[in-house]
């Protein structure tokens, strides 16, 4: 749970969620989900918001105003649609764009929150069952970036992995990078691999050459 608590937090609060990998949607297994909110909650009222260039501040403002609304507003249908709002949920400070870290539980799938890319310091956290449950919900996006598994069952690491419908799948970690690695994902998360020897490849043309030979050969 340590190892994976961390991860999540790294994964969707790391630049105030402004990450195309951000891993906004959680999935935990129900017979650790109220451990892990709670963990959740308490590690993120512990965030130091303000600039970010100064040591000791653990989160910054949004970019610009229009993704700071939308931010806000993505966070006010989840009140409104039914999740639970465990901390955080609006403005921080009376200067620039900055948002509560926010941790909602209870998030059904169909909830805007749990759809639509946020962008932002939100994570929503869900309750699972069973593998073919949390497969079977995880792909349901038109999304299909990055996803991470988190498990001390290498059965289940594999299972899972091989699975899930996105480019990249950390096992135990998160938001690791190798320029070895190709980065790129499935469905509407963009076309082509940087990286790698696939994003080599993005660099090439190919060229087919048809040449008619008269003499038969021999």
């Amino acid at each position: 749970v340590d190892n994976a608590l961390e991860f999540a937090h790294r994964g969707v609060f790391f630049h105030q969620g402004q990450c195309c990998v951000a891993a906004s949607r959680l999935f935990v297994e129900e017979s650790i989900y109220d451990e892990f909110v709670k963990r959740s909650v308490e590690l993120a009222k512990k965030y130091v918001l303000g600039n970010p260039l100064t040591p000791g501040v653990s989160q910054g403002p949004q970019i610009d105003k229009e993704q700071y609304d939308k931010i806000l507003d993505l966070i006010e249908s989840g009140k409104k649609e039914g999740a639970k709002l465990e901390c955080g949920g609006g403005p921080w400070g009376n200067k620039g764009y900055f948002i509560q870290p926010t941790v909602f539980s209870n998030v059904t799938d169909e909830m805007r929150i749990a759809k639509e890319e946020i962008f932002g310091p939100v994570q929503q956290i869900m309750k699972f069952k069973s593998l073919d449950d949390v497969i079977k919900r995880a792909n349901n996006t038109h999304y299909g970036l990055a996803a991470g598994v988190f498990t001390k069952d290498l059965d289940k690491a594999i299972t899972v992995s091989s699975a899930l419908q996105a480019g990249m799948v950390w096992v135990n970690c998160y938001m690791m990078m190798s320029s070895q690695c190709p980065f790129g994902g499935y469905k509407m998360s963009g076309n082509g691999r940087e990286m790698g020897e696939y994003g080599l490849y993005e660099y090439t043309e190919v060229k087919t050459v048809t040449m008619k030979i008269s003499q038969k050969n021999s």
